[in-house]
């Protein structure tokens, strides 16, 4: 399932496109400002963003602008009311992959955003670190430290977040974890990977009873939503 990010302060809008695009298969997350959308478009992996131009806090253009700075890759397409053509080439210019203007056929949008999934490069994952809140975790030298003071994590535990972060925002089972992270197919019981979980969550979390990074989703796994 395509993960799809999409930044837009009308509330009407958002319920249509949401729910249409949920329809279609996609799986969609939503920011109503420019500032939070530009957090979770830096942080979380997505497939696609879809960019309103007109946000509170910090304008489409202005976002986009600092997602390319930071070296985030991910398909954009702007989305906005205003049909200038200067508009469409500063978006351009800044990195936008497409372009559409309200009002649209929602036909037209499914398929601009059918068409960018297709030629887009896989997600890329972070290489060299990453921080969530205080934590920061360098994946060359594996060390993590949380509020600048370093973690005693072990090397399974480090193994296990690198892989939860490379896969942030994705449902992963225990079979899935033993298989990826301990290197084999099957154990007597999947309670070792909840037993690190639940080490990894005393060392990173802010309270381990009501855990924020490392959810649980029941009878399935877990997501990590750093």
């Amino acid at each position: 399932m395509k993960r799809l990010l999409l930044i837009e302060d009308e509330p009407g809008l958002v319920l249509t496109l949401r729910d249409r695009l949920t329809r279609e298969g996609y799986a969609v997350e939503t920011s109503t400002d420019g500032e939070s959308g530009l957090e979770r478009a830096s942080r979380e992996v997505f497939d696609l963003v879809l960019l309103d131009v007109m946000l509170p806090r910090m304008n489409g253009f202005d976002v986009l602008r600092e997602l390319r700075k930071r070296g985030t890759e991910t398909p954009v397409i702007m989305v906005t009311a205003k049909g200038q053509v200067v508009d469409k080439v500063v978006g351009l210019k800044l990195g936008a992959d497409d372009y559409v203007t309200k009002p649209f056929e929602m036909v037209e949008l499914l398929a601009r955003i059918e068409a960018k999934l297709r030629r887009a490069p896989a997600v890329s994952h972070p290489s060299e670190g990453y921080q969530f809140d205080d934590v920061r975790v360098d994946f060359r030298r594996a060390e993590v430290t949380k509020d600048g003071a370093p973690l005693e994590l072990s090397a399974r535990e480090f193994q296990l977040l690198k892989y939860f972060i490379e896969h942030r925002g994705a449902t992963l089972t225990r079979e899935e974890l033993l298989n990826e992270v301990w290197g084999y197919n099957s154990m007597p019981s999947t309670r070792t990977v909840d037993v690190h979980v639940a080490w990894l969550r005393q060392k990173i979390e802010p309270n381990s009873r009501h855990p924020q990074y490392i959810l649980t989703i029941h009878g399935m796994g877990y997501k990590f939503a750093g």
